[in-house]
């Protein structure tokens, strides 16, 4: 069975920071691209910033410049580091990624989502 966990979410003030991480694991053959959505109360689901297997990032554009989306593939993991952050940022942020697994299959899988609050 294919998982996605990721952990990193919680409480920060305005123009504070946080780290979230997303580990793969499972019958995986192979990762292509990883990225991380975000859903805020009321409002559709998001594309926060993403990155191919070959490294090429792209982002929101209302989080250009204070997000940064990386990966380690020997972890088979994500991360999104998160600074200056804004009362906006706040919601559900969900991990994506586009696997290949055992078995032939290849498609989008899902994290669980980890809270994101910014507020003082």
């Amino acid at each position: 069975q294919v998982q996605l966990v990721e952990s990193g979410g919680g409480l920060v003030q305005p123009g504070g920071s946080l780290r979230l991480s997303c580990a793969a694991s499972g019958s995986i053959v192979n990762i292509y691209a990883m990225g991380w959505y975000r859903q805020a109360p009321g409002k559709q689901r998001e594309l926060v910033a993403a990155i191919s297997s070959g490294g090429s990032r792209n982002y929101a554009d209302s989080v250009k410049g204070r997000f940064t989306i990386s990966r380690d593939n020997a972890k088979k993991t994500v991360y999104l580091q998160m600074n200056s952050l804004k009362p906006e940022d706040t919601g559900v942020y969900y991990c994506n990624a586009d696997l290949w697994v055992v078995g032939g299959y290849r498609g989008d899988y899902w994290g669980q989502g980890t809270q994101v609050t910014v507020s003082s």
